[in-house]
């Protein structure tokens, strides 16, 4: 690559496959980036489900010491069982729901950049 007399790199627009090169680098680095979000977004929603299940596990400590016959320990650990059990599973949903958000916009995303790329294609053969 050779600059130009007034020291700027040349126009590449021209020069066959650059441009849809160009596009594609531009359109893998943006999937990275959508692949970073939902990565952070899974990674903020975990730290933020354990910190409440931290907080109950806790409270289960505190309600245990406090129970005084086997009849109260026996309800305290099936309700936090219970509790516990909805939700994981209620935070199973949340995490899928973000993946699948994420393979949902990748699919757009690649289904526009296809029209796109026919699109250019076309309208080199033409011209």
């Amino acid at each position: 690559m050779t600059l130009k007399i007034d020291g700027s790199f040349p126009d590449f627009a021209d020069v066959p496959g650059f441009a849809g090169a160009q596009n594609l680098m531009r359109n893998t680095m943006r999937m990275q980036v959508k692949a970073f979000e939902a990565a952070m977004r899974c990674q903020i929603e975990a730290l933020d489900f354990l910190k409440r299940r931290y907080a109950e596990d806790i409270k289960l400590m505190n309600d245990l010491a406090q129970s005084t016959e086997t009849k109260d320990t026996f309800d305290v650990m099936s309700n936090f069982v219970q509790n516990a059990t909805v939700e994981y599973a209620d935070e199973t949903g949340k995490i899928a729901t973000i993946g699948s958000k994420l393979v949902s916009e990748t699919a757009e995303r690649v289904r526009g950049e296809a029209v796109t790329a026919f699109e250019d294609m076309a309208v080199k053969t033409v011209g």
